[in-house]
């Protein structure tokens, strides 16, 4: 596949995203360590985070932390309009743009050289642009590869623009830390610590038969390629998800196997009305877990037939739940969440008919449509009557 041999490639990615609207709307909080989020922390600001506070910590850890630290509740409402208005000027920048999450896309800006300057004059022009119409903070990456403009971004924050040009690719990117690769979690990086492998240019000094027999084929394949930049991928407008997930921060109390249940059913209920909405089904649940001690585990089941429904998801789900708990109980658990993936589109999925037209509705047809008429909460399961449903976070379209 065809790769640029010049930089036009920007990974623009919003700096601590709910802390800095917040601080936008409300003066006072600018300079200031910030917490968004009480019981579990959603987002944290710059300042926060130099006390070690990091998204998904519990709120008493975070305050230990940082006792001066200012508590705000979420404004998703606010989060998604901001959202909404810096993809506005993503787009007025460049009809080539592929949102990864409500506060970061690619943006491909290579035929753009004649009318609007070159890529390092039109990412500083975005920053200067987001921050005028919207008021927020945007660091910007610009490299060749989309993979390198992620990691370059990442390298500038906060509030930075970084440009790393095809004669200074390596130079920039072996001196890095193995963290820095896309695949390379705790448990990766430990194994490659523990044979002396820190940085990227270590990584790409290893062949790739040695890196395979180390993490295995797909893991070393993809590692050895990403410490070489070798990323084809092209920027994709309207792609889209290969996967749909929703996850519940749980914090540090612990909770009993019926409390577990219920936060799963919430998710796979709110799953299940994703996946019916955007008219696709799925094959492979995957349970995800993190715990006190900040591991993580996953398991995964895939159905005979993929489906939307939420009740066959839900019961994979429950089965993976089952199979986790003597773990989950041992290790304390302070995160759940499912992920959907191996997904289609639902040829066979028929609209929702009026409750008077006299056809049948099955149920999740019968609930979607109430709920679409009297609000999300006015149809629950009986397992969740009286319990928190928790924070629905805005998102991309599925």
């Amino acid at each position: 596949m065809f790769v640029s041999n010049r930089a036009t490639i920007l990974h623009a990615d919003l700096d601590a995203f709910y802390a800095s609207v917040e601080q936008r709307d409300k003066p006072w909080l600018r300079g200031r360590p910030v917490i968004v989020g009480g019981g579990v922390v959603l987002a944290a600001s710059y300042e926060a985070k130099a006390f070690g506070i990091r998204t998904a910590m519990g709120g008493g850890e975070a305050r230990r932390l940082c006792p001066r630290a200012i508590v705000v509740p979420p404004r998703m409402s606010a989060y998604s309009e901001a959202s909404k208005a810096v993809f506005e000027v993503f787009r007025d920048t460049t009809p080539l743009v592929e949102g990864i999450s409500i506060d970061e896309a690619f943006l491909d800006v290579g035929g753009l050289w004649r009318i609007a300057g070159t890529p390092p004059e039109i990412a500083a022009r975005l920053r200067s642009e987001v921050l005028r119409r919207v008021g927020l903070p945007i660091t910007v990456g610009v490299a060749r590869t989309k993979f390198l403009a992620k990691v370059a971004s990442g390298v500038a924050k906060p509030d930075g623009l970084l440009v790393v040009e095809p004669d200074g690719e390596l130079d920039f990117l072996h001196p890095l830390p193995v963290e820095r690769l896309w695949g390379v979690g705790k448990v990766t990086a430990r194994k490659l610590h523990e044979l002396g492998i820190t940085t990227v240019g270590e990584v790409a000094d290893l062949s790739e038969s040695a890196l395979m027999s180390m993490l295995g084929r797909a893991s070393g394949r993809h590692l050895h390629a990403l410490a070489h930049n070798r990323d084809p991928r092209r920027v994709r407008v309207g792609q889209r998800r290969r996967s749909i997930g929703s996850q519940r921060a749980l914090g540090r109390r612990p909770r009993t196997a019926d409390d577990l249940d219920a936060t799963l059913v919430a998710i796979a209920d709110r799953l299940g009305r994703r996946l019916r909405a955007a008219h696709r089904v799925c094959r492979t649940v995957t349970l995800r877990l993190r715990f006190a001690d900040y591991t993580r585990a996953t398991r995964s089941h895939t159905l005979a037939q993929a489906t939307a429904e939420t009740d066959q998801l839900l019961s994979a789900a429950r089965k993976l739940l089952r199979a986790a708990l003597p773990m989950i109980f041992d290790q304390g658990c302070t995160l759940i969440g499912l992920t959907l993936a191996n997904l289609s589109r639902d040829d066979a999925v028929q609209l929702a008919l009026p409750f008077d037209s006299g056809a049948p509705l099955d149920l999740d047809e019968a609930i979607d449509s109430l709920r679409d008429r009297f609000g999300s909460a006015s149809v629950t399961r009986a397992v969740l009557l009286g319990r928190d449903p928790g924070i629905s976070v805005p998102l991309l379209p599925d």
